[in-house]
C-alpha cells in the first residue's frame, strides 16, 4: 500500500466508496493510494475513500490501462470458461483487497457459442444487497470479460439468493484479510 501524498495532476472522474455516487476530484487535491488492484485504484481524499478507473491512472502519476479490442479480432476467437474466470479474477470490490471470485460473489458463469462468437451469462452478488458500489463492480467485471477476444455479449444478471455470507470465501481470500 502507497501511503505517500499524491497531488491530482489534473481533475478526474471517480466513484464514492461505498455509495457509489460518480463525482470530480479536482486537479491539486492531495490524495493516498489505499488500493491497486485489477488495473483500478481507491484513493483517500480528506478521510473518504474514492474508485479510479484505470483509464483514469495518469491524474495519479500512473500508467493508464487501457484495453482496445479490434472488433475483428473478437470474431471465431474460441473462448473457454478458464479465460472469463482468469478475467473475472481481475475485478477486486475497491473496499477489500480481494478479488469477487475469491470473495465468492461469482455464482454462475455459462457461455453459450454463437455465430459470430461467445455470449457470456454471468450471475453474481454482492457482499450486502444495498452495497452502492454493486453497478459499478458489475460495470468493470462487464467491461473485462467483454475485452476477451471472441467475446460477443456479456450479460450480468444480480441475484441475492443465496445470501452472500463469510462462507462462500475462497480460502485464498480468508488468508488475505487474516481470518484463517
Amino acid at each position: 500500500m502507497d501511503t505517500e501524498k499524491i497531488i491530482l495532476e489534473r481533475n478526474v472522474s471517480a466513484f464514492l466508496i461505498p455509495s457509489g455516487d460518480k463525482v470530480t476530484l479536482q486537479k491539486g487535491e492531495p490524495v493516498s493510494i489505499t488500493q491497486a488492484l485489477g488495473g483500478s485504484y481507491t484513493v483517500m481524499l480528506n478521510g473518504n475513500l474514492f474508485k479510479l478507473d484505470g483509464d483514469e491512472a495518469d491524474a495519479i502519476g500512473k500508467k493508464t490501462i487501457q484495453t482496445i479490442i479490434n472488433p475483428s479480432d473478437s470474431e471465431k476467437k474460441e473462448v473457454n470458461e478458464q479465460q472469463v474466470w482468469d478475467q473475472l479474477r481481475t475485478v477486486y470490490d475497491p473496499e477489500i483487497p480481494v478479488n469477487i471470485v475469491d470473495l465468492g460473489l461469482i455464482y454462475d458463469c455459462k457461455l453459450t457459442k454463437l455465430e459470430k462468437g461467445t455470449k457470456v451469462d454471468i450471475k453474481m452478488t454482492l457482499t450486502a444487497p444495498g452495497c452502492g458500489m454493486g453497478p459499478v463492480i458489475t460495470a468493470e467485471a462487464k467491461q473485462k470479460v467483454q475485452g476477451i477476444p471472441g467475446v460477443v455479449g456479456v450479460d450480468i444478471e444480480l441475484v441475492w439468493e443465496p445470501l452472500w455470507n463469510r462462507e462462500m470465501m475462497s480460502e485464498t481470500a480468508l488468508l488475505q484479510l487474516g481470518i484463517l
